[in-house]
C-alpha cells in the first residue's frame, strides 16, 4: 500500500516539522515526508548534520527545508523554537527527538535521567499543545509521537526510559480521541530495537533491529488510519504475544530481554 501524495499534501501540508532529524528515525522520517512533497522544518542539536541533511533533501526531492539547531532539554527551548516557525503553514508535527539510558537506575547519572524526561516528555507535551491548537484552528493536521515496545509495561534496566515511553503512549491515546473530532490525526509509533545512534547512546546491543527507514515508512502509512503502530517484526511479535500475559510476567520477560541487550556491572 502506498500513500496518496495529493491527499497527504492536502491534509498535512504544505509544511511539516520533524524533531530529532539529524539521525536515525528522525532523519528517515524527514526524508519520507519530503518524498511525499511537503516542505520541511528539521530540528535537532547538531547544526552541521541538519544543514547537510537539508541540502541533501532539497537537491533530491525539490522541496524547501529550514534547519533549526536547538536542544529541547533546555527550559524555554520550545518557546524559542515556536517563535521561529510561527509564519509557516505547518500541517504535520513529528516528535521524533528523544534518547534512552540503560542499566541500574540507582547507578545512573541523575542529570541524564532528568534530561531524558525533559526531552522525551516535557518538550513533547509543550510542542503538542502548540500544534494541537494550531491544527484545530486549521481544521486539519497530524501529530506523530514516538512511543516504544518498552512503553507497555515496566522494564528493568531501562526503568526511566520505559516510563517516558509509557507516558507518551498514554498521552497519545488520550489526545487521539480529543482531537479527532477537529480533523486532527494523532499516531503513536512504538517500534522495537532500531539500528541508529540511539543504541550507542543508551549502551545497548540492538539485535533483531528494524531500519529507521522501515519504521518511518510504516509510521507514515499508519497516520490517519491507526492510533498505535508497531513498526518492525520484533515489535509486532512481542506486542501481540505479550499482550495476553499478566503484567508481572510481561515485566519479567522484558527483564530477560534487556539482560541480553546490555552488559550489567553489579559492583
Amino acid at each position: 500500500m502506498n500513500v496518496n501524495k495529493l491527499a497527504f499534501q492536502k491534509k498535512y501540508g504544505p509544511w511539516a516539522i520533524v524533531t530529532g532529524a539529524s539521525d536515525g528515525i528522525g532523519r528517515a522520517m524527514a526524508i519520507e515526508i519530503a518524498n511525499l512533497g511537503l516542505n520541511l522544518i528539521i530540528v535537532a542539536r547538531n547544526h552541521e548534520r541538519l544543514e547537510a541533511l537539508g541540502n541533501e533533501i532539497q537537491k533530491e526531492y525539490k522541496v524547501t527545508v529550514k534547519a533549526i539547531a536547538i536542544d529541547l532539554s533546555i527550559i524555554n527551548s520550545v518557546k524559542n523554537l515556536n517563535s521561529q516557525i510561527e509564519e509557516y503553514e505547518i500541517g504535520l508535527f513529528a516528535a521524533i527527538a528523544g534518547f534512552g539510558t540503560s542499566g541500574y537506575f540507582f547507578k545512573a547519572n541523575i542529570n541524564d535521567e532528568l534530561n531524558m524526561i525533559d526531552v522525551n516528555c516535557r518538550s513533547v507535551v509543550e510542542q503538542t499543545y502548540y500544534f494541537a491548537n494550531k491544527f484545530i484552528s486549521q481544521k486539519r493536521g497530524g501529530i506523530i509521537l514516538m512511543g516504544s515496545l518498552v512503553g507497555f509495561q515496566g522494564v528493568p534496566f531501562a526503568s526511566n526510559y520505559s516510563a517516558t515511553k509509557s507516558f507518551i503512549q498514554n498521552f497519545a491515546e488520550g489526545i487521539y480521541f480529543e482531537l479527532k473530532p477537529f480533523g486532527v490525526d494523532v499516531l503513536c509509533s512504538a517500534p522495537g530495537p532500531v539500528l541508529s545512534g540511539f543504541g550507542a547512546r543508551a549502551k545497548m546491543k540492538m539485535g533483531n533491529s528494524s531500519s529507521p527507514e522501515e519504521v518511518a515508512k510504516e509510521t507514515i502509512l499508519a497516520l490517519g488510519e491507526k492510533l498505535t503502530v508497531r513498526p518492525g517484526f520484533l515489535s509486532k511479535f512481542l506486542g501481540w504475544s505479550l499482550i495476553i500475559l499478566p503484567r508481572l510476567l510481561r515485566i519479567l520477560i522484558m527483564r530477560m530481554i534487556m539482560n541480553n541487550m546490555i552488559q550489567l556491572n553489579s559492583k
